[in-house]
């Protein structure tokens, strides 16, 4: 029997990583919360409220859809590569207008 629940999936391990290896705890505190949820977050156990993923975000310097993706029961996973491209050249675009 197939899973239908949609999955929000993030980056936050990698983002930490390309940001000087930030540590959870780093990042827990820039984001008002516990490195307990950061590691939560990263294992896909605890989906964010909209105002963390707001705070994680920003805390990376980045946009909320560069933090985290939106799949939907039976849409093909895209890698993260991928998405970061996708992101990243929407990000370009917007800042070229």
């Amino acid at each position: 029997m197939a899973d239908d629940t949609p999955k929000i999936r993030n980056h936050i391990r990698r983002l930490r990583f390309e940001h000087g290896e930030m540590s959870q705890e780093e990042l827990g505190k820039r984001a008002g919360v516990t490195r307990h949820t950061i590691m939560a977050l990263e294992a896909g156990k605890y989906y964010p409220s909209l105002l963390l993923a707001f705070r994680i975000a920003r805390a990376f310097g980045a946009g909320v859809e560069q933090v985290f993706d939106y799949a939907d029961a039976g849409e093909p996973e895209q890698s993260a590569s991928s998405e970061s491209r996708k992101s990243e050249a929407r990000t370009q675009a917007a800042e070229a207008r």
